[in-house]
């Protein structure tokens, strides 16, 4: 094995296995693997659910079936659930660690994946180093992390306390998708872009992530996080990180890595003017929901990055749910031609040059410019010069992440340091800020967020791209 090269673990420990995400998320992904014949290692469950091995591998096929879209290699099925172990207790009995050493057997690197609530991380990590089953290892812990810069610095401490961060992986699993991966690809792999990514070329950012359903039953659980907490301060703001990074030191890990977090460290705090809060007409009757809930199921922020490359220029960021349709994109609109050439320029539009991204429900990246028009004189029209990048079969994001982990590579991962810096960004206008704003349901929100973009031409509000072939 190459010098520095991370050793892969020789076991996965799922902690709470019985529960929704890994009904939804983990089986399918475990069983694309093991298709890809990328897992070959033990796989412990760890439930309080009074299972059996059996009713494990029942959950399983139910799972595949249901949301992963069916089992079409019995062999490969059959290969998961022979590595399939499964330990029944509770995570505040001793006892329960016990077990799992003894299930661990042989293993000296094992990866243990928390996905539970983050209240039972220090416990579970405390479990885990006193019970001899922490050392060498590994663990993968879900976001949320935290809730608020105290709360992010408390399980940091937490998790700590067992584990070094080197050996800490927290699962975003937006920073598993292709597209998303596909700005930093396309940043850096192409020498053209470089002249023009900068203050001098850039006139704004858009980032648009809009649902065009609701809160989908899960009530109860939006009042607690709202969408500032829910997607922008961790899955935009990881955009905005990839936007905005200065090019790595060297091909490592780590300096693609330091180059992204410093992004959250160059990010001043959000005031509440620059934030913009709305509430869907019917919000505060869903199950769950307080009758005078001011929780906030759209978000529009306004952020600037304090760098030499990026001052001056703004970056627009908002997140809803029930807007008119689900699509997530990122617009980077260029300054116009700074002198006239042409008669019209006094009636050019400002927003004619850019570079689009669509990161759902399409992978495409674009450019608008302006040509001339068919006929005589010079005048102008705008089109759009586009690429589709859909690759059928791909990854999943929990593939990539789980895969990566196991592997120990830690790039799409967030760090500590940039986990706090982007929670001390937002940490004031969670509580201090204005109420939110009621909606009507599939519209773009509520008209005070263009308060925030002193611009004619507003918000682009995202179209899905049509499907063609790619």
């Amino acid at each position: 094995m190459a010098k520095n090269q991370p050793v892969p673990s020789d076991a996965f420990v799922f902690f709470g296995m019985s529960g929704d995400l890994a009904h939804k998320k983990i089986f399918p992904a475990l069983y694309n693997m093991v298709k890809r014949d990328a897992l070959h290692v033990p796989v412990i469950g760890v439930a309080s659910s009074d299972w059996t091995v059996k009713d494990l591998r029942d959950r399983a096929r139910d799972s595949i079936t249901t949301y992963g879209g069916g089992i079409d290699d019995e062999g490969a099925f059959e290969k998961l659930t022979s590595l399939m172990r499964y330990v029944d207790g509770n995570y505040n009995d001793k006892a329960t660690f016990k077990e799992l050493k003894q299930q661990l057997g042989d293993s000296q690197r094992p990866a243990h994946y928390l996905a539970i609530p983050p209240s039972m991380f220090q416990t579970v990590a405390e479990g885990l180093g006193s019970a001899g089953a922490a050392k060498n290892a590994r663990v993968i812990v879900e976001k949320p992390f935290g809730r608020d810069l105290q709360s992010a610095q408390t399980l940091n401490a937490a998790l700590h306390s067992v584990f070094p961060e080197e050996n800490i992986f927290r699962i975003d699993h937006y920073l598993g998708k292709e597209a998303v991966q596909n700005i930093l690809y396309f940043r850096f792999a192409n020498s053209f872009l470089e002249p023009i990514w900068n203050s001098n070329y850039v006139r704004q950012v858009q980032i648009t992530m809009a649902e065009d359903f609701g809160v989908q039953g899960r009530g109860k659980f939006y009042e607690e996080v709202g969408a500032l907490r829910d997607v922008i301060e961790n899955h935009l703001f990881q955009v905005v990180a990839l936007l905005a990074m200065e090019s790595p030191v060297g091909p490592g890990t780590e300096s693609l890595r330091d180059a992204k977090e410093k992004v959250f460290a160059a990010m001043p705090d959000i005031e509440p003017d620059d934030l913009v809060r709305g509430q869907f007409e019917g919000y505060r009757d869903e199950d769950g929901v307080a009758p005078d809930s001011d929780v906030e199921t759209f978000a529009a922020v306004r952020v600037h990055i304090d760098s030499w490359r990026w001052g001056g220029v703004p970056f627009y960021i908002r997140a809803g749910k029930n807007l008119p349709v689900s699509c997530t994109e990122v617009r980077v609109e260029l300054h116009r031609p700074p002198t006239r050439v042409f008669g019209e320029f006094e009636d050019m539009p400002r927003d004619s040059n850019y570079f689009r991204f669509q990161l759902s429900p399409r992978v495409s990246i674009a450019a608008g410019v302006r040509v001339k028009a068919l006929g005589e004189g010079f005048t102008g029209s705008d089109v759009e010069l586009y690429l589709c990048n859909d690759h059928p079969g791909e990854e999943t994001a929990y593939e990539r992440l789980l895969g990566d982990a196991l592997d120990g590579d830690t790039l799409l991962f967030a760090r500590e340091d940039g986990v706090e810096a982007s929670w001390r960004a937002v940490d004031d206008v969670l509580t201090n800020h204005a109420p939110a704003i009621p909606y009507a349901v599939h519209t773009w929100g509520p008209e005070e967020q263009n308060r925030l973009i002193d611009d004619e031409h507003g918000w682009h509000n995202p179209v899905v791209d049509p499907l063609v072939d790619c």
